[in-house]
């Protein structure tokens, strides 16, 4: 007897997802094996189960990839201060590289013949699985729904989904309503009002930040340690990466910390505003450029921001796994052993102040820059530095 098809999907246990496995069984022939990478997004296991088995499911697989995904991907960039267009922090576009991974390992060991994501035919996440994809398999056949079903709208999809005994959640039965994407790192929103660029967006979006205005009149102090580029502890603590990212998340967020509206330019062409919430990692940005201003030479932090639009630039676009990044990454974390030390910030209503920087390293010395010690400097020198470079001017 042949062996049935299979397919490795990408399934969140949400509508639309649950609408791509029904659609690839019946336009397919195939089994379809869901897989949800659990990267600290809203979920629910039992309704993942739930859904997938009320569509015939038989192999159901949620995977716990939070401590992966914060230290093998949000922690390189953070050490590559990694901001696209000045103020991304890039966390949807990290989150779709480790998923690809995983879902080619699976289709590996199951013998899977193609892989399936829930992208819109309109957005970046479609390159960014799609390209993660073939770096792992160049031959996987890649099944992209929202680019070959006739579905073309909401009302289609409610349609489809009433046929096929799918689960309809109350707030999708009316107009579309806002599209979320959250995980450890961020959460953004999109639609709706954010389409108009001259809307402002409604507090209730928010879900993970407080309002500046609401954010506790009292300033929260907090330390923040770096072992070797990355954070380890927090006010003494040692903790796992995911531990210390949520918590970090908690404690920004109350204070009004890591909220972003951006009008992007997205890879494909278009042009869309997006509103993101990054508490803990806006924390993480600012702490890590203070412990690299005083253990860090001039070239090599000049060198990372030098490279480091490029660097977002390619994460942004869904090339994590190309040579270029790679190659960025190994500038970036060349002198990363020297990134030690203690940072301890005043978070108030927004604000992130630097109240002090700590470290063993000798790159920073009181004695060279003290204003009380000229005794040492040789004033001459810098008349010919200036003499040197003026010529220059012309």
């Amino acid at each position: 007897m042949k062996l049935k098809k299979k397919i490795v999907l990408a399934y969140s246990g949400g509508l639309d997802t649950s609408i791509i496995l029904k659609w690839l069984q019946e336009n397919y022939k195939a089994e379809v094996i869901s897989y949800t990478a659990d990267i600290g997004q809203k979920i629910s296991k039992k309704k993942i189960i739930k859904n997938a088995k009320k569509l015939g499911v038989k192999k159901i697989i949620i995977e716990n990839l939070k401590d992966t995904f914060v230290k093998d991907y949000v922690y390189p960039m953070i050490r590559g201060h990694a901001l696209y267009e000045g103020v991304y922090l890039l966390g949807t576009s990290i989150a779709r590289p480790l998923i690809a991974k995983a879902q080619i390992k699976l289709a590996k060991k199951f013998k899977a013949f193609a892989v399936s994501h829930g992208s819109t035919g309109k957005g970046n996440d479609q390159v960014r699985f799609e390209l993660g994809y073939y770096y792992f398999n160049p031959k996987i056949k890649i099944i992209a729904p929202w680019r070959e079903w006739n579905l073309n709208s909401r009302t289609d999809l409610i349609k489809y989904a009433k046929k096929h005994k799918i689960e309809i959640p109350k707030d999708k039965k009316g107009n579309p309503p806002f599209s979320v994407d959250d995980n450890l790192f961020h959460t953004s929103t999109e639609g709706k009002i954010l389409e108009n660029p001259n809307s402002s967006a409604p507090e209730y979006l928010f879900q993970r930040t407080l309002s500046p205005e609401k954010a506790p009149n009292k300033p929260t102090y907090i330390s923040i340690i770096f072992k070797n580029g990355d954070p380890n502890k927090i006010n003494g603590k040692k903790l796992s990466p995911s531990n210390l990212l949520q918590k970090l998340n908690l404690i920004a967020g109350k204070n009004g910390i890591g909220r972003v509206d951006l009008v992007e330019n997205r890879f494909i062409g278009i042009k869309s505003r997006g509103v993101y919430e990054t508490p803990g990692g806006t924390l993480l940005m600012a702490a890590h450029r203070a412990i690299e201003s005083i253990t860090l030479d001039k070239k090599t932090m000049h060198t990372k921001d030098k490279i480091m639009p490029r660097y977002a630039e390619l994460i942004y676009n869904g090339y994590w796994y190309s040579k270029e990044r790679f190659k960025l990454q190994k500038i970036i974390d060349r002198k990363k052993s020297k990134v030690n030390g203690s940072i301890k910030l005043k978070l108030y209503k927004g604000n992130i102040i630097i109240i002090s920087r700590k470290t063993k390293s000798n790159a920073y010395s009181i004695k060279k820059v003290s204003f009380e010690d000229n005794k040492n400097f040789n004033k001459q020198n810098i008349e010919r530095f200036i003499n040197y470079h003026k010529k220059k001017l012309r």
